[in-house]
């Protein structure tokens, strides 16, 4: 099937098409009629703004988080990986949520994005509020395949009650589109990916498809060569480059997928399977987030790098005790010390995932410099599961609105709704409020002193 290529100038929704599958592409100069990628941003922000949330579950040490000046210059033990994209990531300190309270796992997770307080209940009749990225999605999400993508690290999502009389939805959903309608995330690296570059059609079709066909791309050859004709040598080599991205991402799954040990009954439409390392499971799940991104097909991401009460290890980082025991550590310094350990491995994780968009090329400059990020949990000092002193970052450039390696402090609690009212507003989704904000972070964009 081919794509309807017919012009020079080639539509932002132009994809490859195959059989069971839709690749769209990264932004090309023949997307951009009579003005160069630079003219591009200045006269399409909304094309090159995205908002996107990554979760870190259960809190900080914060003696080992904070930072020691107004700068990134000199960072803290555990924001050291992100030594690499510095200028480009600010850190907040003094940030609340302050309808968290009364302090529990479900309720860090609920209000992250929500700043809502979430109803007391064990049964259905859950009720929070929407969440920021949701109300982003509604304006960013207008003209991509998919309004938002949501990501998670846990496959189980458990049900009932999980935390001290809380319904487990609060526990298992970042995002919220109404206050009574909870978005589950996704694990599965293949699911994620069928989701960004399949076409769906019947199990049956599905399967058909892979038996004749190694690879999703090599159902698109014939348009990809059609396509080619009518490009320059800069956009043959930037689809080319793009395309190597995917084969690579989808190399990785079915290594994975070969790998797995859980998958008795396997089902090549919706195969079970990731990489057996937590870390190489969650740099495939960026990358993912990275080609959602460059191929426009979508412009809000939530991703949940673990799960409130996560009894997972990280022998790989000296840390074999689970990570939620460990957090009420009772002051103990060894056991302080490995909770650090594990926020820093997150961090270094997180400066991956920033290191891949600040080395993508996109209209004049990068993808990191076209996003927006925040960085951060719900939860303060796990062991009394306080919701003061969050640890956050906000990284990217927003396109050309953001400065970077600043540490701002507010001597005074001040609402994490504030800082999504700003993210919001500096992405181009106009809103006078969210939750319980009291006003902007301007000092984020804000010219940085000389």
């Amino acid at each position: 099937m081919a794509a309807f290529i017919t012009r020079r100038n080639l539509s932002r929704r132009t994809f490859l098409r195959g059989v069971g599958a839709t690749v769209s592409l990264p932004l090309l100069d023949a997307m951009i009629p009579s003005m160069t990628a630079t003219a591009a941003t200045a006269a399409n922000p909304d094309r090159l703004r995205r908002l996107g949330y990554v979760y870190m579950p259960m809190g900080s040490d914060w003696s080992r988080w904070v930072l020691p000046g107004d700068t990134l210059d000199e960072l803290s033990p555990t924001l050291s990986p992100l030594a690499p994209v510095r200028k480009h990531v600010s850190a907040i300190s003094g940030m609340e949520l302050r309808n968290a309270y009364p302090g529990t796992h479900a309720t860090s997770n609920s209000s992250f994005l929500s700043a809502a307080k979430a109803k007391l209940t064990e049964s259905t009749d859950y009720y929070l509020g929407i969440t920021a990225d949701q109300v982003a999605a509604r304006v960013l999400g207008r003209d991509t395949q998919l309004p938002s993508l949501e990501l998670s690290m846990d496959l189980l999502s458990i049900v009932g009650q999980c935390d001290n009389g809380y319904a487990c939805v609060y526990q298992n959903n970042l995002s919220w589109s109404s206050p009574t309608t909870p978005l589950p995330s996704e694990a599965h690296p293949r699911i994620v990916f069928e989701n960004l570059f399949g076409e769906g059609g019947s199990a049956e079709d599905r399967r058909n498809g892979l038996r004749q066909r190694a690879s999703l791309l090599d159902s698109v050859a014939e348009d990809l060569a059609r396509l080619n004709r009518q490009l320059g040598p800069s956009d043959r080599s930037r689809v080319s480059e793009y395309l190597t991205s995917v084969r690579e991402v989808e190399r990785r799954i079915q290594q994975a997928e070969s790998k797995t040990k859980d998958n008795p009954l396997p089902d090549l439409d919706r195969p079970v399977g990731v990489p057996a390392e937590y870390a190489d499971h969650a740099r495939l799940m960026f990358d993912l987030q990275v080609l959602a991104m460059q191929g426009d097909v979508t412009r809000v991401i939530t991703f949940q790098l673990a799960r409130e009460t996560s009894n997972r290890t990280y022998p790989e980082i000296g840390v074999p005790e689970a990570h939620h025991p460990l957090t009420h550590h009772g002051n103990d310094p060894e056991k302080i010390a490995k909770v650090a350990l594990i926020n820093k491995f997150h961090v270094a994780l997180f400066s991956y995932y920033l290191q891949r968009l600040s080395s993508t090329p996109e209209a004049g400059g990068t993808l990191l410099d076209h996003s927006l990020i925040l960085y951060g949990s719900g939860m303060g000092n796990p062991n009394v599961h306080d919701h003061v002193n969050l640890p956050i970052l906000v990284a990217g450039g927003a396109a050309g609105l953001m400065n970077g390696g600043r540490h701002i402090r507010f001597a005074e609690p001040t609402p994490l709704a504030n800082l999504h009212l700003t993210l919001l507003n500096k992405v181009g989704v106009p809103a006078e409020s969210f939750a319980d904000s009291q006003g902007h972070v301007k000092e984020l964009f804000e010219p940085l002193p000389i």
